[in-house]
């Protein structure tokens, strides 16, 4: 595919793309592997992955690299949580590849079932620490590369040139809270209007940011942990759907984000859940 006809003919980032629940170590390999590879398959050849865990990262990097061997890619674990993490990450990145073009940012881990009386400080600020500051620090190091660097035409010469986009992933119960989960809804909450922020502070520079919301998707932490499918039955059951979600199918949004397509598409937070909000 030639890169002037490529909707992603730049340098992509994405965290939690190997997908393990550092409190647990449970692999939930699911929506950034499926990101990873979805930009694989949609042509884009630079492509950089980390996540906490290193076999599960190393399973992401195997798999595009067995199924798109003309990709070039760059993996490094790390912990998004880590102050000095995500900036060195994306220093490494942009040292290989010199800019940074589409960045998704799914690292996450799911709350302890409990209430707030319940719940520990501790566990407030794992949950809160992982998902939205480990957010607001990876966004913070990608953003201030993307704003040194010249944009890159779009795919259609009617359409403006991108500098930059921005993805992250926070969830359905970001909008619609449910029970036994306020440290999780509230750090999904904070993604959301972290990203309506910085759509505003960075639309003058050229780059758009958005967040995608996940309903209930097919993960292996779902699907191999008989509570947790217990828990979210009643979601399933309620969604117009009456089903889960693929990772794939959480992947195709993020990409129409970060691509071209999404020109006019700025602050938005995307939901992908079936139809669950709607009821």
């Amino acid at each position: 595919m030639s890169l002037l006809n490529s909707l992603f003919p730049g340098v992509a980032v994405v965290t939690g793309a190997g997908g393990t629940d550092p409190l647990t170590q449970e692999s939930s390999v699911g929506i950034g592997a499926a990101v990873a590879r979805a930009f694989a398959a949609a042509g884009c050849e630079k492509i950089a992955i980390t996540d906490v865990n290193p076999s599960t990262l190393e399973q992401t990097r195997q798999s595009v690299a067995a199924d798109h061997p003309k990709v070039q890619l760059f993996s490094h674990a790390g912990s998004v949580a880590e102050d000095r993490f995500a900036q060195s990450f994306i220093d490494q990145v942009v040292k290989k590849f010199g800019r940074v073009d589409y960045a998704v940012n799914c690292a996450g881990v799911l709350g302890l079932p409990m209430r707030s009386a319940e719940t520990s400080l501790e566990e407030f600020d794992r949950v809160n620490n992982i998902n939205y500051r480990g957010c607001w620090l990876s966004s913070r190091a990608q953003l201030k590369q993307m704003v040194s660097q010249k944009p890159l035409p779009s795919h259609d010469p009617n359409r403006p040139p991108q500098r930059g986009a921005v993805v992250n992933i926070a969830s359905q119960l970001g909008i619609v809270s449910r029970p036994n989960a306020p440290a999780y809804c509230a750090s999904k909450s904070a993604i959301i209007g972290l990203s309506r922020a910085d759509a505003i502070d960075y639309s003058a520079d050229g780059i758009r940011v958005n967040c995608v919301c996940p309903g209930v998707i097919e993960t292996p932490l779902v699907m191999e942990k008989k509570e947790v499918r217990e828990a979210i039955t009643p979601a399933v059951e309620i969604a117009p759907m009456k089903r889960m979600g693929k990772p794939e199918e959480v992947a195709d949004a993020v990409l129409f984000l970060c691509s071209t397509q999404a020109s006019f598409v700025q602050g938005h937070a995307m939901v992908v859940d079936g139809g669950y909000i709607t009821v």
